[in-house]
This record gives C-alpha cells, sequence and structure tokens, in this order.
C-alpha cells in the first residue's frame, strides 16, 4: 500500500428493489463558508427522502430513523462537491452516480444507513474500506475523531485527498491500497465500514477490528448480495446480522505480480 500525504446498491429499498452501492492524510471537521448553503433545498429534500427510506425499512434494518448526529453530518457534507461537474444537478437525488474509473458515488440513503448502522461514538477510530470520491469518508469525519481509508485506484484516491482537504477535513488519512487487507498499523479500529462487495468476510477486517467493535459491509456476488453487520465480541467471536439486500460493485483487489 501507497500512503499519500494529503494536499490530501446502488438502489436501495425494500425486497422489491435492489440497493446499489459503490462507492491519502487528512482530515476535525469541514470548514464552512459563510452565507448561503449551495444547492439547500436540494439538501432539504434529500433528508426528506433519506427520512422516508429508514421509516420503509425500519423493519429489516432495526432503525427507523436517523440518529440527530449522523442526520446532521449528512445535512453538512456538500455532496454536489464529491461528483463530477456534469453531475452535480443530481448530486442530492437518492441515486447512485459515476464518478470514473467505473465507480460510483453511493446513493445517499446508503450511506446515510450505513452510518446509522455503525452505532460510532464521537471518539471513535473507524477504518473505511473503498474511498471512492471521498463522500463517505466525509460524512464518517463528521461523526468521528479519526477516519483511516483506503482506496486501491490511485487516480480516485489522490482526487479525495485534495478534495477533502480543500473543503478543511483534517481528520481523514487516506491511502492507496489493497482495502481488503486494512490498514494494520492503524489497527485496532472501533468501527469499519466497507464500500465494496467481497464475496467473504475479509480475516484481515475481523482481525483488526476492536473488542466490542463493529463492522458493517456488503457481502455476496453481484445478484445476490447482503448488507451485514458484525460485532466483535470480547472474546473474539463474532455474530452477524443481515439487513437489506444490497447491489454494490465488487470488492477490487490488487494483482499478484506473476
Amino acid at each position: 500500500m501507497t500512503e499519500l500525504a494529503a494536499a490530501p446498491p446502488r438502489s436501495c429499498s425494500q425486497r422489491s428493489r435492489r440497493l446499489l452501492v459503490t462507492t491519502i492524510v487528512l482530515l476535525p471537521f469541514a470548514a464552512r463558508a459563510p452565507g448561503q448553503v449551495p444547492f439547500a433545498r436540494q439538501r432539504e429534500r434529500m433528508l426528506d427522502v433519506i427520512d422516508a427510506m429508514m421509516r420503509a425499512t425500519g423493519e429489516q434494518t432495526g432503525r427507523t430513523q436517523l440518529s440527530a448526529r449522523v442526520r446532521d453530518a449528512m445535512a453538512r457534507v456538500p455532496r454536489h462537491r464529491f461528483v463530477p461537474s456534469a453531475q452535480q444537478e443530481f448530486a442530492y437525488a437518492d441515486r447512485p452516480l459515476p464518478i470514473g474509473e467505473g465507480q460510483t458515488i453511493s446513493q445517499p440513503f446508503i450511506v446515510a444507513l450505513m452510518t446509522e448502522l455503525l452505532d460510532s461514538g464521537p471518539a471513535d477510530r473507524v477504518l473505511e474500506v473503498g474511498t471512492g470520491s471521498g463522500y463517505q469518508a466525509a460524512v464518517l469525519a463528521e461523526c468521528v475523531a479519526q477516519v483511516f481509508t483506503v482506496e486501491i485506484v490511485r487516480s480516485l484516491g489522490e482526487r479525495a485527498t485534495a478534495l477533502l482537504s480543500e473543503l478543511g477535513y483534517r481528520n481523514v488519512q487516506v491511502r492507496v491500497g489493497d482495502g481488503y487487507l486494512g490498514w494494520p498499523e492503524a489497527a485496532p479500529f472501533d468501527r469499519i465500514v466497507v464500500t465494496a462487495a467481497p464475496d467473504h468476510v475479509p480475516h484481515p477486517l475481523i482481525e483488526q477490528l476492536k473488542p466490542g467493535g463493529r463492522m458493517v459491509l456488503p457481502v455476496g456476488p453481484d445478484q445476490d448480495q447482503e448488507l451485514l453487520v458484525i460485532s466483535k465480541q470480547s472474546d473474539g467471536r463474532t455474530v452477524t446480522e443481515n439487513k437489506l439486500p444490497v447491489r454494490f460493485v465488487p470488492l477490487t483487489r490488487e494483482r499478484k505480480a506473476g
């Protein structure tokens, strides 16, 4: 893995719909310019849709509404800055959008739900696998003490680093490398979130999760994925809960030489 210094589904729903999700040192909270908030009306509509989706999926997820901390984070982060300029008018719609390199920015509901399911605290250290645009990392950075995020596509990692730095985040560190392997030097983590789907739960991530910690991730092949919440017990054993059927891009691994 190469660490970069800072300068730093897909449709979701109940069983009848599919969730699409995809998704270098950085980054306290974003500096906020005075005056009118860009896309303010669109942000409010986005939050209304998220609230409705939380209620609609609450029986499956066990969460009928966002905590005030997560909802405030979703309201604060300027999602339109994390999408290409040609996509900005759609930034607050509840759908994934392309960000290049065959990747997408996850729909707002999924970002909000996964953040909520983490049950993180303000002093937590969180590992994210799959930086993508940097949007999920920004939302996490509004909620926790430190975010460590790993992106395998260098161009995406560098772009996210620059944007997060520009927006004033200082409690995020971004690394380019194979997220399946986690970030051993920074472990253990209170929480881990994975924004692309492996076909099985990565053992290195379980090892890097603190006892008492939680991990939220999609697992499975392209057409048969489930959003899982894994809790690690004090004795090292894990308890897994299935939350929703989802559809994420596959988790990309580094190719071995030879």
